[in-house]
């Protein structure tokens, strides 16, 4: 039975496929070639894939060349920048620019040792008397020590009162030890009533040491531009060594007002602070003598000390129309100067 099964096997015509086998190509090579081939793919694969056969499934999934060839061509997708509180402006973009100068002049000249007026929307200079003059700025450096605050501590963050802030002389507004205050109402004791024990309390906030934010207040100088200002005070109550000319507190106090935060302070004239007990609240009153006297004025920050006389910063804005005008070491009214600064330019560009 067996020997006629394999009969017909042996009858039955060859496989239709048979053909195609005979078609193909004959491969190549010997079991010497081909153990060859196999030791140069595990060559290259240990080449492409750093550390030793064997390794964790993470090396071995490493281990694809063409894949990861095509992962490192494909570059990841950018990084969507974060915005900071408030712009900076480039190198190559100053805040200030000195063009065509207004053709009127005031009357008499304007009694201060160093004085501005720019236009705050395109930061030109419209007037100027000893504008790169070195001066010291008293309680306008302020503006810095506000700005800096803005910029890196939230509003509603409690500050706690160290025993070195309640002792800071002179002009401290009374912050007693171990309390703990909000940032926001920091602001307002120092834009408005010009605490300088809260000058240093938001200084300690923000950079941890007296030092350190006297470094944060020069760097930040420089990438502003401040080519002639220097800090040695996170309030200003220290003349030597602190100064600044008419130019460069023009210049910051355009940029500074760009932030809301900041600008939302410096144009109030009274503000009421409830406080926790035994202090229950507080009522703070801006010193800037435009606010509520000068039709328009919005800012920013006055200064007063024996060597620096009196100074004041001042912003205006009348429809499209927004000014900034600096009056630096007047022994007179300096808000009288910083008047007819800015009642000049309005005249002017109206």
């Amino acid at each position: 039975m067996r020997g006629g099964r394999s009969a017909r096997r042996r009858a039955l015509p060859l496989s239709p496929l048979t053909p195609v086998r005979r078609r193909r190509r004959r491969r190549v090579g010997t079991p010497a070639a081909v153990a060859l081939a196999l030791a140069g793919v595990v060559a290259l694969a240990a080449w492409q894939v750093p550390g030793r056969l064997g390794a964790d499934d993470s090396a071995t999934r490493n281990t694809r060349p063409a894949q990861r060839s095509r992962e490192l061509a494909v570059a990841p997708p950018p990084r969507k920048a974060t915005r900071p509180a408030t712009p900076r402006p480039s190198a190559a973009k100053p805040l200030l620019v000195d063009g065509r100068r207004l053709p009127r002049r005031p009357r008499g000249g304007i009694r201060a040792h160093g004085a501005i007026l720019v236009d705050a929307t395109s930061g030109r200079v419209l007037y100027a008397r000893y504008p790169h003059r070195r001066l010291p700025i008293a309680s306008t450096t302020k503006i810095m020590t506000g700005l800096l605050a803005v910029e890196h501590l939230r509003r509603d963050r409690k500050v706690t009162i160290l025993p070195k802030i309640a002792r800071v002389q002179p002009f401290r507004e009374g912050l007693r030890a171990g309390e703990r205050v909000k940032v926001w109402k920091l602001l307002y004791g120092l834009l408005l009533y010009s605490g300088n024990d809260d000058a240093l309390a938001l200084a300690l906030a923000t950079s941890g040491t007296r030092k350190g934010f006297l470094r944060l207040m020069n760097d930040r100088a420089k990438e502003l531009g401040l080519r002639h200002t220097h800090f040695t005070s996170p309030s200003g109550v220290i003349d030597r060594g602190n100064y600044s000319t008419a130019w460069d507190m023009a210049a910051l106090a355009r940029f500074a007002m760009r932030n809301p935060r900041f600008r939302a302070v410096v144009r109030t004239k009274t503000k009421r602070v409830p406080w926790s007990a035994p202090t229950f609240g507080k009522v703070y009153v801006n010193k800037n003598p435009l606010l509520g006297t000068f039709r328009g004025a919005d800012g920013v920050k006055t200064g007063w000390t024996s060597r620096a006389d009196h100074c004041l910063v001042a912003s205006a804005h009348r429809k499209s129309v927004r000014l900034i005008a600096v009056v630096l070491g007047v022994q007179g009214d300096a808000g009288h100067e910083a008047r007819r600064l800015l009642n000049l330019g309005f005249r002017s560009l109206r």
